[in-house]
């Protein structure tokens, strides 16, 4: 049985056939470029559709990155606004923080000045009693700085309160608004004597109670004055409590009672004057 001879072809005559081929393809070309033009035209017709659409993917993705990096452009530019949005909104909490301040230590300085005959020491407030109201509160100052019980302490536009403890650098102070204070009074216009009393419940509307006014001629009248009097045992003379409100007469037919907003915010005090002349001393 014969064997079939198997078909091949060196690598060399591959190649000098390519060759040939190849010269011959341009030969054609250049003798009569007609020849070529089926070729080219059947060429364009099957690559074109691969060239659009590779054209079209590209320009796609071309798109995407642009987009892509604008997205990244304007992520960055937001994290660098919100960045500066930040510090814009400390530095103004700052500043607002800051005016309050100074209006709070210019609102000292003029009280200093307008009650300049009596020796002072500033104080901050560091505790408090619970609740919304400043009617008893410790400050920072204490025997170290000359502070003693009875001292009258003041803020605002007039009286807070008194000393009523002392440690070496810390001392207790109950002011006017507290259910356990009582302060001798007096109008400021006529020098008729009252008493004012402590009403945590009253204050939450803002006002404080006075009574047993003696006004024989019935001239006390809404926003007139409410001092300290000169009869106090332990409060000094002439300081502002506050202003009345309401005024009625009694059932007695000789005294009158009624209402006044005093002259200091009990709800945000900070700091405060401890005026360190006390009573006695001064009556003596």
């Amino acid at each position: 049985m014969k064997k079939k001879r198997k078909f091949t072809i060196k690598s060399k005559h591959l190649i000098v056939g390519m060759t040939i081929f190849c010269i011959g393809l341009i030969i054609i070309t250049l003798s009569s470029p007609f020849v070529t033009d089926p070729i080219r035209n059947a060429a364009g017709f099957v690559i074109r559709p691969f060239q659009n659409g590779i054209n079209t993917v590209g320009n796609w993705l071309t798109d995407k990155q642009s987009g892509f990096k604008s997205v990244e452009d304007l992520s960055d530019e937001n994290k660098t606004l919100q960045a500066k949005i930040d510090e814009l909104t400390t530095q103004n909490n700052e500043l607002v923080q800051n005016q309050y301040e100074l209006d709070r230590l210019q609102e000292l300085y003029n009280l200093d000045k307008e009650y300049s005959e009596y020796n002072k020491v500033a104080a901050q407030i560091i505790s408090k009693d619970p609740g919304n109201w400043y009617n008893v509160f410790v400050i920072n100052r204490g025997s170290d700085d000359g502070l003693a019980v009875d001292m009258n302490v003041i803020a605002g536009s007039g009286l807070v309160g008194i000393v009523t403890e002392v440690g070496a650098n810390w001392a207790t102070v109950r002011s006017i608004i507290d259910d356990e204070s009582n302060v001798s009074s007096m109008i400021a216009t006529t020098s008729d004597t009252c008493i004012v009393t402590g009403d945590l419940t009253l204050i939450d509307q803002g006002m404080i109670n006075f009574s047993q006014l003696t006004d024989k001629d019935n001239v006390v009248q809404e926003g007139d004055k409410l001092v300290t009097s000169n009869v106090s045992e332990k409060f000094l003379t002439g300081i502002l409590i506050g202003y009345i409100n309401q005024v009625t007469t009694d059932s007695n037919n000789l005294t009158k009672s009624g209402t006044l907003t005093p002259a200091v915010d009990f709800k945000h005090l900070r700091e405060v004057l401890v005026i360190t002349d006390l009573k006695q001393q001064k009556t003596e």
